[in-house]
């Protein structure tokens, strides 16, 4: 059975290496989840998930090879069973819900974990056991005004709880990012190098360098490691962005507070560059793009932030810029051609689902730089990677 786990958390992406099992298998030896399924939902929780963004995982696959029951709230397997094909619900008078009301939580749990340990078989219709379309505090099909649902689906919408309740829904992989996931992200850009004065003891070459003079102590020095990335992050602000102002805000601070730069700029912009981008955009005040190449070479990585969606137009026309008064002499497409020749290490961030992706001005963009990810945690990712395998990405 623990192989089959095995292999059924492998399959929801979980890396887990032989070492790991061995640990686990160990942990059950000397007796750490003392026969619970709840400890040891918790138990491998901890030896199976390398970081929080497994535990939506882990949490999934356990539900699954347990046949649906979650690790804090675990439910012994026979109840899933007896729960199946429930049967009608029993029909109570005004006087009798009346009476049912009263129950808080702390005892309706105490009841509940009660229940688990004493029944023994299927019950339908009741009002004690956990069971389906009766009186009873635990079940479905049934009602009680303060009871907890196990299995089946909502029907009075009175539950204090669910019992089969999944957890860790924020760290799904496929939701927009927050700030420590983006910093957490970004961590895999470094581009580490020693420079500067050497003022770090390099341990291994005085070891080395102590050996041949007999055991006369002899200590070398060498430059410090640092970080050697440096991030242009270009961000679509105003019209369609608007709506996802929040998540942009949350890339945005957390690039701001992160230490993992060498140098850092961010940049703004309405729709697409030109031949001016912006660096206070309330303030209208303008960073001519031709300086920007001369200050930002090809070592730079380029994030860029955008919905892609416009007119056509736009990118296709000299003059088709959305600000009317701005009457552009080259179109918008000419421009960010040239960003993405300018930065060879750059990706576009898309905070559109990818269903939006077939505009006519979004394939227009996707044309000339193709690199475009959701602005997810999965999406990220793959652009982090697609850096990262680029033939310019440092070595």
């Amino acid at each position: 059975m623990l192989i089959d786990f095995l292999y059924h958390l492998r399959s929801h992406g979980l890396s887990l290496s032989g070492k790991e099992w061995l640990t686990l298998l160990t942990a059950l030896e000397r007796g750490h989840a003392a026969c619970s399924l709840s400890r040891f939902y918790y138990l491998a929780r901890a030896i199976c998930c390398r970081n929080e963004l497994d535990f939506d995982a882990y949490d999934r696959s356990f539900s699954e090879f347990f046949e649906g029951l979650s690790g804090a709230e675990a439910i012994d397997s026979s109840f899933e069973h007896w729960l199946q094909n429930a049967l009608p619900q029993r029909l109570l008078s005004e006087a009798e819900r009346a009476a049912l009301e009263g129950l808080d939580l702390d005892e309706v749990k105490r009841m509940f974990e009660e229940r688990m340990t004493q029944q023994k078989e299927r019950h339908d219709g009741g009002s004690h056991w956990i069971g389906t379309g009766g009186t009873s505090p635990f079940g479905h099909g049934g009602y009680h005004p303060s009871g907890i649902r196990v299995g089946g689906e909502g029907q009075q919408h009175s539950a204090l709880q669910v019992a089969s309740k999944r957890l860790f829904r924020n760290m799904r992989r496929d939701i927009t990012i927050d700030t420590r996931q983006f910093g957490l992200a970004l961590r895999k850009l470094r581009q580490w190098g020693r420079e500067g004065l050497a003022s770090e003891l390099d341990l291994e070459a005085s070891i080395a360098a102590t050996a041949q003079q007999a055991g006369d102590i002899q200590l070398v020095f060498r430059p410090e490691r640092r970080n050697h990335l440096k991030l242009l992050l270009m961000m679509d602000v105003g019209g369609s962005m608007t709506y996802h102002t929040q998540v942009c805000e949350q890339l945005f601070s957390a690039a701001h507070q992160s230490v993992h730069f060498k140098e850092f700029r961010h940049l703004y912009f309405h729709n697409c560059p030109y031949d001016f981008v912006f660096s206070d955009m309330a303030q209208q005040e303008r960073v001519w793009t031709k300086d920007l190449f001369a200050q930002c070479d090809a070592s730079w990585i380029l994030i860029v932030v955008g919905d892609a969606a416009m007119n056509p137009y736009e990118l296709t026309h000299p003059g088709g810029a959305i600000d009317y008064f701005q009457r552009n002499e080259e179109p918008g497409l000419l421009w960010v051609d040239r960003f993405r020749k300018h930065f060879p290490l750059s990706v576009w961030l898309n905070p559109e689902p990818s269903a939006y992706w077939q505009r006519p001005s979004n394939q227009l963009i996707r044309k000339v730089f193709p690199d475009m990810f959701p602005l997810s945690l999965e999406g990220l990712e793959q652009a982090i990677d697609r850096l990262r395998a680029s033939p310019h990405a440092a070595r």
